[in-house]
């Protein structure tokens, strides 16, 4: 929808504002309180307006971030762009969605992946092992697994918490796609006991690595 002005937007993320739904969201450490159903809606009428989503995402509102990342293009943002904004991804829910949304489907994935994995910055290289675990079930030709293994034996169980959790998913993902390092994968999380007693919910899968990998084996042997 052209002609839709950023203070349009914002008006509009206003009115959706709900408190109950902001309360649930900053357990998690996102500040806003927007339906993503109803801001998945709001998207989908406004429709790819990469100079809106600059707007937006430069207004350092929560819920416009998340909406800008829906109606970029993810293509569009040089490499430069892309690593000053994984920078400004402070909440968990914009971090996630700028990874798999916008950084996952651009030319300069890869070579961000390799840099950001390096990064002194524990959110900056969360991003990297982010995209290193999507990699690892896409596209895992020409990745060192045993050495992505090494590193998260040494590293993970002292990682701050967001790195501490994509390399948690890394080590899953490589228990789960190559049975050749699946014992060791298991062995590894059974030894550093990370996210062993993270709670949860009924008929939903545990972070635990070695509860993770074995449910979805599980699950891909089933008939």
């Amino acid at each position: 929808m052209a002609g839709t002005t950023v203070g349009d937007v914002l008006a509009e993320l206003a009115a959706l504002e709900d408190p109950r739904v902001r309360t649930v969201n900053e357990r998690h450490g996102d500040d806003h309180g927007v339906n993503l159903t109803k801001l998945r809606a709001v998207a989908k009428r406004l429709g790819k307006q990469q100079d809106l989503a600059l707007e937006l995402w430069g207004t350092g509102d929560t819920a416009a971030r998340l909406l800008a990342l829906l109606i970029c293009r993810p293509k569009a943002f040089e490499r430069d762009e892309l690593n000053a904004m994984v920078r400004e991804t402070r909440t968990p829910k914009v971090h996630d969605w700028f990874v798999n949304y916008v950084v996952g489907k651009s030319p300069h994935a890869e070579d961000l992946r390799v840099a950001w994995m390096a990064d002194p910055d524990p959110v900056v290289a969360s991003a990297g092992w982010a995209l290193t675990a999507d990699r690892v079930v896409k596209k895992p030709e020409g990745l060192d697994l045993a050495g992505l293994l090494d590193v998260i034996e040494t590293q993970m169980k002292d990682a701050p918490e967001r790195l501490q959790w994509a390399m948690n998913t890394c080590l899953a993902q490589i228990g789960i796609e190559h049975p050749e390092h699946r014992a060791r994968a298991v062995e590894i999380g059974e030894r550093l006991e990370v996210l062993k007693d993270y709670p949860t919910p009924p008929n939903c899968t545990s972070p635990y690595a070695p509860a993770w990998i074995t449910e979805m084996v599980r699950r891909q042997a089933a008939p």
